[in-house]
């Protein structure tokens, strides 16, 4: 069963302060998303990769490729100007996979057991994502003011988040709607049910020079 993975890199690294998009900034030696094409490639040797880049840095990643040494098999799709437009870009990349994972660029600690639980789960399922549990309070803002909220009644939402390729081409026909901040809610606003698997707390999505600092610190760690 062939499975598939796009991997999401279409950010410029404004909240990062740093010119070079957060994607190729270096962590020991290697930018950011080499790390998480490497981290898929050992999860799954067969699996169909897909990267996901505005047209204006192919160039650049194809130059690191080839410096760094990196024979990872991937293709290269054409990331557009939403998050929504550049994974329908890559769909037809993954079109002969059973299912199919979409994963941020910049989440390079995501475990193997994380993934294969996803995939395992969106094959019983049709659609997975990790979760983590809150560890802090948390507050509700109203026009009226703000109110607590029970944190354990709700999580944070990881990559990768895993579906059957026919729910994708469905979803992904439906228009834009701005309220898609991920894959899942545009799977769930074509009226598909999404089920939660246990993500991994280090897991971090790199978007601030803070998870920077973190990332490197776990990726070095011994």
């Amino acid at each position: 069963m062939t499975r598939g993975v796009i991997l999401v890199a279409g950010g410029h690294g404004l909240r990062m302060g740093n010119p070079l998009p957060k994607q190729f900034i270096p962590i020991k030696g290697k930018p950011v998303l080499m790390h998480t094409l490497e981290v898929f490639h050992s999860w799954n040797a067969h699996a169909t990769l897909v990267i996901t880049l505005p047209e204006s840095h192919q160039a650049y990643w194809k130059m690191l490729c080839h410096e760094l040494n990196c024979h990872v098999p991937h293709a290269i799709a054409t990331g557009g100007a939403t998050r929504f437009e550049s994974v329908r870009n890559s769909l037809p990349y993954i079109s002969d996979c059973r299912v199919a994972g979409i994963h941020d660029g910049v989440r390079p600690l995501v475990t193997s057991t994380v993934i294969e639980a996803c995939y395992v789960a969106a094959e019983k399922h049709g659609a997975a994502i990790p979760v983590v549990s809150l560890t802090e309070s948390i507050r509700m803002r109203s026009r009226t003011g703000n109110h607590a909220v029970d944190r354990t009644q709700h999580c944070i939402v990881q990559t990768p988040q895993v579906f059957l390729q026919e729910w994708l081409a469905e979803a992904y026909h439906q228009p834009y709607n701005p309220a898609f901040t991920d894959d899942a809610s545009v799977i769930e606003a074509s009226g598909k049910t999404i089920f939660l698997v246990p993500g991994n707390p280090e897991n971090i999505k790199i978007t601030t020079p803070t998870d920077l600092i973190v990332a490197e610190h776990l990726l070095t760690a011994p």
